[in-house]
């Protein structure tokens, strides 16, 4: 049974919430292109620009509808392959948490990463002055 504010005529659609999307979980392996896709970005920059804006750091980006954390290194020189985290790394300095189907949309579509993480959809750990920097580079 479908309930309506009254006075509000009956989609039919089935879902509870017009607003609600689609949201089709990503493999693992579309997240890991998708992150190289971001990486990949960076390291074309101009040396200069990027020599002037990134410090060495690693990144994490955990996805916790996978159960999978993969891990890079961005600095001056370029970016790390993106891989995944095993046992023994240390905690990256900047971390990233987001499902799956987030991390994708953020690949393809760089201007949405300040929105996921207005909305909650994206969690960032990390100095705040390595953030700024970063969200200059997307």
């Amino acid at each position: 049974m479908m309930l309506t504010w009254p006075g509000t005529p009956a989609t039919g659609s089935g879902k509870e919430n017009e607003l609600e999307s689609e949201v089709r979980m990503a493999t693992a392996e579309e997240c890991r292109k998708a992150l190289e896709g971001l990486t990949a970005r960076i390291s074309e920059m101009n040396p200069e620009d990027r020599a002037a804006n990134l410090a060495d750091r690693t990144l994490s980006c955990e996805i916790p509808d996978l159960g999978v954390t993969f891990l890079t290194r961005l600095g001056p020189d370029g970016a790390d392959p993106v891989r995944e985290a095993g046992e023994g790394d240390n905690a990256a300095q900047v971390r990233f948490i987001a499902n799956s189907d987030v991390v994708v949309s953020i690949a393809d579509n760089p201007g949405s990463f300040a929105r996921a993480w207005v909305t909650g959809r994206l969690k960032v750990q990390g100095n705040v002055f390595d953030l700024l920097r970063l969200r200059k580079l997307m």
